[in-house]
């Protein structure tokens, strides 16, 4: 009976997960079939730990034809949600990817590049 407690209270506070990129920033893809892939984050997910790169991760969905609303049917292309862990910072500094450091500057916590030490929250 515990155990289903804790569960419980576990996926309440999963909800509050904080992701190390925000949408904007510049990544690559590290793993899987769009592996070296740069693009921008055009949505970052925070409740699900997901984001949806540009140009990555791309599938073809069947699309219905909607005449009322004008879409018009059949096969598009579009990006789908791939895992945060999946994607690194490309430091606009020296354009390479990596891992990122919170450091507090002017009483504000700001994302420091840990190759070249550049802010990246301008």
């Amino acid at each position: 009976m515990e155990n289903a407690l804790k569960a419980m209270e576990k996926k309440m506070t999963d909800k509050n997960k904080k992701l190390h990129v925000k949408t904007g920033d510049r990544v690559i893809v590290t793993a899987g079939k769009s592996k070296g892939t740069i693009g921008n984050v055009k949505k970052a997910i925070p409740s699900e730990g997901k984001v949806i790169v540009e140009g990555a991760n791309m599938v073809t969905k069947a699309q219905k034809p909607q005449p009322m609303a004008g879409i018009q049917g059949g096969l598009i292309k579009l990006e789908a949600p791939l895992d945060a862990s999946k994607v690194m910072i490309v430091c606009p500094a020296c354009e390479k990817p990596t891992r990122i450091k919170h450091e507090i500057v002017d009483g504000k916590k700001v994302r420091v590049c840990k190759k070249c030490g550049e802010q990246l929250d301008v």
